[in-house]
């Protein structure tokens, strides 16, 4: 057993879990199914990658990791998550290429979907069928959370009509240019790189824009930013599954989306259309989180679900996407967001602040693993 001086690791960790054993009886701690181990400041994320049609039964494993990570020196809190990725479906045969019998076929992955942008290795957006259900407010916290987890972060507001950054943020300022005046450089706050068009225009100003306008906005803030270097870029998209946003995730080389709702049916409908929207365009759904899930009295502590709950789970489920985890109804939540703090920055060790972490642990094994992957040789066939 570690000592109480010894200094908190993954490798400790690791032990640990050689004795909790999955459904097969394998020591998790060679598991493949473990796919992540986050230490940081005693503080232990785990995610483990299942199959859906078995996660009843992992369901006792994570209990189990969880508890024996608990019980070691050094840790004040730890979160086990599940997550999982959905079956791809085999790929259809390609259309015969017209290329007159000098065909090679070269394996590997497939050619980026739209722009890159320099100095950013990953961008997920953060997405809802709809409004109103708290996306803003999740992609600040969910920026902040992937920052807590060691990744250098920034999050872009392309929310157009309704720009939230700044106030989420307490920032104000307009953004400075680059030397040559051709491009920004993005505001910084909480470790954060930041860029909304409320940096632009004063807070009152509507924006009576139509969506070839709209876009043109988002692709100046994507690549005329002098972003970076950073490891993730987190999009706050605009609700809704309309032209701005379809044009956003057929244009970007996204490496995946975050859909927000709440547990409520008709937010799920929307929810439904949000997923459907991206699969369309083979953008991966990193998963769903359900925002609002339960409200906690500030007075007694007491829980109600006001707009039922396990709603976003349920679904996510007969969708075949990862669920993320449930978010809080809380009023520190929505007076630290007005106030320009969010609860990651005013209230780090909150319940609250380690649901998002818990969210953003499942985000973080999911482009863990897409990296993994892309990495892997490409294989080439001569014919």
């Amino acid at each position: 057993m570690m000592s109480h001086t010894a200094e908190l690791s993954e490798d400790t960790v690791r032990s640990t879990l050689a004795k909790v054993r999955t459904p097969e009886g394998v020591a998790l701690s060679v598991s493949p199914a473990l796919a992540g181990v986050v230490v940081t400041s005693g503080k232990v994320y785990l995610s483990i990658n299942i199959d859906p049609a078995q996660a009843r039964a992992w369901e006792d494993v994570r209990i189990a990791a969880e508890n024996a990570v608990k019980a070691l020196p050094g840790v004040a809190s730890a979160l086990v998550t599940l997550t999982a990725e959905r079956k791809q479906a085999p790929a259809a045969p390609a259309p015969a290429a017209h290329n007159h019998g000098h065909g090679h076929a070269h394996g590997g992955a497939p050619a980026p979907r739209g722009i890159a942008v320099p100095g950013v290795a990953s961008i997920i957006a953060v997405a809802s069928g709809k409004g109103g259900v708290g996306k803003s407010t999740t992609s600040i916290n969910l920026a902040l959370a992937l920052r807590d987890l060691g990744l250098k972060v920034g999050l872009l507001d392309a929310d157009i009509y309704g720009p939230s950054v700044p106030r989420l943020t307490g920032v104000a300022q307009k953004p400075e240019t680059t030397a040559d005046g051709k491009t920004m450089l993005p505001l910084e706050n909480f470790g954060l790189q930041l860029m909304s068009i409320g940096f632009l225009v004063e807070e009152d100003t509507p924006m009576i824009w139509r969506g070839p306008m709209v876009m043109s906005a988002i692709s100046q803030m994507l690549k005329d930013v002098k972003w970076g270097p950073l490891d993730v870029l987190v999009v706050d998209m605009p609700p809704g599954t309309g032209d701005a946003q379809l044009t956003m995730a057929q244009q970007v080389n996204l490496a995946g989306a975050v859909i927000v709702s709440t547990p409520q049916d008709l937010a799920l409908i929307d929810a439904r259309r949000g997923v459907a929207m991206f699969e369309r365009v083979n953008v991966p759904i990193l998963g769903v989180v359900e925002n609002m899930s339960h409200f906690i009295c500030p007075h007694c502590g007491g829980r109600s679900d006001i707009f039922g709950h396990g709603g976003a789970h349920a679904e996510a489920d007969k969708m075949g996407v990862p669920f993320l985890g449930e978010i809080p109804l809380h009023m520190r939540i929505r007076e630290m967001s007005d106030a320009g703090l969010p609860i990651l920055v005013s209230d780090p060790d909150s319940p609250q602040a380690d649901a998002y972490r818990h969210v953003a642990t499942g985000v973080k094994a999911a482009l863990d693993r897409a990296t993994a992957q892309s990495r892997q040789a490409p294989r080439i066939v001569i014919e």
